[in-house]
């Protein structure tokens, strides 16, 4: 299904570089009158994302996902940005399921003996039913994340969640998110400052010797597995990135 807001057929190149503040300006004013989504994990992109986004003063839902996994510094990030931007609603639309709920349907420790069907109970599924509904959806995403999003467009149609993709960071690197967070000022996790690249579940992340927050890498996610990608964003060809 072809986006009802943007001509497929229309090159987009002047946007493909274009800084992130110019992109977020424009998103925020050529789609104002359909249901604008920013969805974060509060990693260092979306808080990035999240303070470009609030200087325009438009209210928005910063929709988040609580696996009920996540290490107390991101929980005290998700009320120190909460607290900074109060014009913002920060709504936490994580799958009710608790813990113990989960191992007694799926047995112990799901996320050792089957990550993916983790991912999808407390990621996939829940941000299905936070998109429903939803027009735009605004993504800390970039080039340099993965192979799988090496090509990634500013402007996209997501066919999985049937919505309008856009991600202002796409050609930035963790070294001009880490200088604009810096710069002004957004809070971050301080987990990127002690060996974690990036920051999810508690089971599925570790530190990795010698990692500074102004460097990205997978590394330290699914240690042990194929795995790299929680199943949020899907490739070009419909499938998960993993390791090879």
């Amino acid at each position: 299904m072809a986006s009802p807001w943007i001509d497929p057929a229309q090159p987009d190149a002047a946007w493909e570089s274009a800084a992130p503040p110019r992109l977020v300006a424009w998103a925020l004013e050529r789609f104002r009158h359909q249901r604008m989504v920013l969805t974060t994990s509060f990693g260092m992109e979306g808080c990035a994302l999240i303070d470009m986004v609030a200087g325009h003063g438009v209210p928005l839902d910063v929709v988040y996902l609580d696996t009920m996994f996540l290490f107390p510094e991101t929980y005290a990030l998700r009320d120190r940005m909460a607290a900074r931007y109060p014009h913002l609603a920060f709504v936490n639309r994580g799958t009710t399921l608790e813990p113990e709920a989960q191992a007694e349907q799926y047995g112990a420790e799901l996320w050792r003996h089957d990550p993916d069907r983790c991912c999808a109970i407390r990621k996939v599924e829940p941000m299905q039913s936070a998109l429903a509904g939803a027009d735009v959806w605004l993504t800390g995403l970039m080039r340099i994340q993965s192979p799988s999003r090496s090509a990634l467009p500013v402007v996209t149609w997501d066919w999985q969640y049937q919505v309008l993709k856009v991600s202002p960071l796409a050609s930035w690197d963790r070294a001009r998110v880490w200088d604009y967070v810096q710069r002004h000022g957004v809070p971050y996790n301080p987990l990127h400052e002690r060996g974690y690249p990036t920051v999810g579940c508690t089971h599925c992340t570790a530190p990795v010797a010698g990692s500074v927050p102004g460097e990205y890498s997978r590394a330290g996610r699914w240690s042990g597995t194929s795995k790299t990608e929680c199943g949020l964003h899907y490739t070009a060809q419909g499938t998960i990135e993993r390791k090879v």
